[in-house]
């Protein structure tokens, strides 16, 4: 976003200005507030720069992860209507898993190549199969049919969070074999070159203890 910076400066300011001079708040304060509203400013408008560089440059991408927002939006829109504690949990743990894929793929577009199937077919099911969920359960429905309908559905929409934590842990599984591989490479390196070992280090850690 353009003028992110001024922005955010401003917004700063602003509340650094309304504690100190309006509300006669000490300078020190202040100056917290001023600068986590900063900050806050950056970190939100830092999210609107990434998506409208998203839309810029993969206009698809853009478009499924903008229809996956509101389809994770109805998710929680249908959570209050829920029932079952435990489909309520794993609506919400559904919710927030979502939310974090989404953010995830804005950032680095390149971790959406397989996730077509999440986007194309297990959100919108989801959502069909929720709102038929929300139906019966609403009905109270005691025939056979309606039992074993709530009975599958329950395990389905726990199986689905189990699902997703598994896909937002895949996004990240190159990054935690690399930084792995960076961390043994360090440890080698500290030893070779004898300050892993070196007693002046030790000497630290004991002075700590």
């Amino acid at each position: 976003m353009k003028n992110r910076g001024i922005i955010s400066a401003l917004v700063g300011s602003t509340f650094f200005a309304i504690p100190y001079l309006a509300l006669s708040l000490p300078v020190l304060p202040a100056v917290v507030i001023g600068a986590s509203a900063f900050g806050a400013s950056e970190l939100v408008l830092s999210g609107i720069k990434t998506r409208e560089t998203l839309k810029d440059t993969n206009k698809p991408l853009y478009v499924k992860i903008s229809k996956a927002e509101k389809q994770n939006k109805e998710i929680l829109n249908l959570i209050p209507k829920v029932e079952n504690e435990k489909t309520k949990n794993n609506l919400k743990e559904i919710h927030s898993t979502v939310n974090k894929i989404l953010s995830t793929i804005s950032k680095s577009p390149k971790k959406a190549d397989n996730l077509n199937n999440f986007f194309d077919y297990y959100l919108p099911i989801l959502i069909t199969i929720v709102n038929r969920y929300d139906e019966v359960e609403n009905q109270e429905l005691e025939s056979r049919d309606g039992k074993e309908f709530i009975n599958k559905a329950n395990k389905m929409i726990s199986d689905t969070n189990t699902a997703f934590k598994t896909i937002l842990s895949s996004l990240y599984q190159n990054d935690i074999i690399d930084a792995d591989a960076d961390m043994k490479v360090y440890n080698i390196m500290l030893k070779a070159d004898g300050i892993l070992d070196n007693n002046i280090m030790k000497g630290s850690e004991s002075d700590e203890e």
